[in-house]
């Protein structure tokens, strides 16, 4: 049977919430780059703006998942209106297909981070205002 694609990101989810590094936090590059990569109209700006920060904190900040997630959690203390962020056509060449065709284990986890950098690069355009509202946290 062929896995679609939200199901290969379940399956991808398992692999990261039973990671062994515990301290790392890998699940949370996987939930950034999926949402990032597949955000449609439907997608609350919340969402986007929490995975584009997630994102730009990893591929420029070098923050573990872990570090992201106490960002997140930090950005959400706030009630504020989400910046909206209009959605490019291209979001990346990596697929969740690709990073679970990787195996498990080191090679997986290095294809998750470079799914996450070539997400974030998918979404230059807005590299200054990620930063800016990262930074505003």
């Amino acid at each position: 049977m062929l896995l679609t694609e939200i199901d290969q990101y379940h399956e991808l989810s398992f692999y990261t919430l039973e990671h062994p590094d515990k301290e790392y936090f890998i699940h949370q590059h996987i939930v950034d780059a999926y949402t990032a990569q597949h955000a449609d109209d439907n997608t609350k700006p919340i969402a986007i703006s929490f995975a584009l920060v997630g994102l730009y904190l990893f591929a420029e900040m070098h923050y573990t998942g872990k570090q992201v997630q106490l960002a997140h959690m930090e950005m959400a203390l706030t009630k504020r209106k989400w910046p909206f962020f209009e959605l490019p056509f291209f979001r990346g060449n990596i697929t969740v297909s690709e990073v679970l065709a990787a195996s498990a284990g080191t090679e997986r986890d290095e294809m998750i981070k470079s799914w996450s950098r070539d997400v974030w690069q998918a979404f230059q355009l807005y590299r200054d205002e990620v930063a800016a509202l990262a930074s505003s946290y």
